[in-house]
């Protein structure tokens, strides 16, 4: 299935504008005000985790720790994904300090109520300065094995390659860039994949052959695009996730900056098919470059009970 109810959340401790990740994420927000960053991001967390609570939504929140200092450890799926056939991948990290977030012990007390059959580390790549940032790097359509990805300095096409051939899925690679030019870090701010619909930024593709390919994949399976545009992208509404809750109803889980991005013609579009929930995040969005698609990820194994 493309969602799943179950999902892993690193609740911070240190929570910091990652001065190793601001030359690749165009996202962060070096002028951000400094003062009590880790306070308000852990309100926002937690906020966040009650709404997901209330809307049966299955949480395993995990505790950061102080030592190692790693300041991004509240993007936990871009270390690990979690496979249907009890598979999980480890990803090799651009910044040296967002490495030392792969914990063996998460894996160990994920391993007390689902079923880890395999364990694939590709974080060697890391030796040949090649990476992939799980499923930051790579938007998945499950159901289908296609995994949706832009090139950038985290995203390369080798490991790219080894993951799908690990896999199974099918690798659709193409190009992306923001208004000033630059490289979009990770797939999943200018793309979501749901069930029957698709979010993407499609302005951000420059190439049109690319852009063709994307859209036919779409169509070919079933998916409704939903584009939006550069502005909308900046504001995080790429960085969505659509989960399923306990009680069987579709979710699409997103930031108050997305939603208050989206116009209603959007809003209707999206409505055809989740519920949206949406929860603000300025200050981990400014400080972290990332959102609520990044802040979750999505445990597809199977479970022991």
């Amino acid at each position: 299935m493309q969602t799943t109810s179950q999902i892993l959340m690193i609740r911070p401790v240190a929570f910091a504008l990652n001065q190793q990740t601001l030359a690749s994420n165009a996202f962060q927000d070096a002028q951000t005000e400094q003062e009590e960053v880790q306070e308000k991001a852990l309100k926002e967390f937690d906020a966040f985790v009650e709404v997901l609570k209330a809307n049966h939504i299955h949480i395993n929140v995990i505790q950061d720790t102080l030592e190692p200092h790693t300041p991004d450890a509240i993007f936990p799926n871009n270390w690990i994904s979690f496979h249907e056939n009890g598979e999980i991948f480890l990803f090799p990290m651009l910044a040296e300090n967002r490495r030392q977030e792969r914990r063996a012990d998460i894996i160990e007390s994920l391993k007390k109520h689902y079923q880890v059959k395999i364990l694939t580390d590709l974080s060697f790549y890391e030796k040949e300065h090649k990476f992939l940032e799980g499923t930051g790097s790579m938007v998945l359509d499950r159901e289908n094995k296609i995994a949706y990805a832009c090139l950038s300095a985290r995203t390369h096409e080798d490991v790219l390659k080894e993951f799908c051939q690990r896999s199974g899925y099918e690798a659709i690679m193409f190009h992306a860039e923001d208004a000033k030019g630059i490289a979009i870090y990770h797939t999943n701010v200018m793309m979501c994949m749901a069930t029957k619909f698709a979010i993407v930024c499609m302005d951000a593709v420059k190439d049109l052959k690319e852009q063709q390919i994307i859209k036919e994949s779409l169509s070919k399976t079933g998916k409704l695009l939903i584009e939006i545009s550069l502005a909308q992208m900046n504001q995080f509404a790429g960085n969505m996730l659509e989960l399923q809750n306990t009680h069987g109803e579709h979710l699409l889980v997103m930031s108050r900056s997305a939603f208050k991005s989206l116009t209603s013609k959007q809003i209707q579009e999206i409505e055809q098919f989740v519920n949206i929930l949406n929860v603000p995040l300025e200050t981990i969005e400014k400080n972290g470059g990332g959102s609520a698609r990044c802040m979750i990820a999505e445990v597809h194994l199977p479970s022991l009970s």
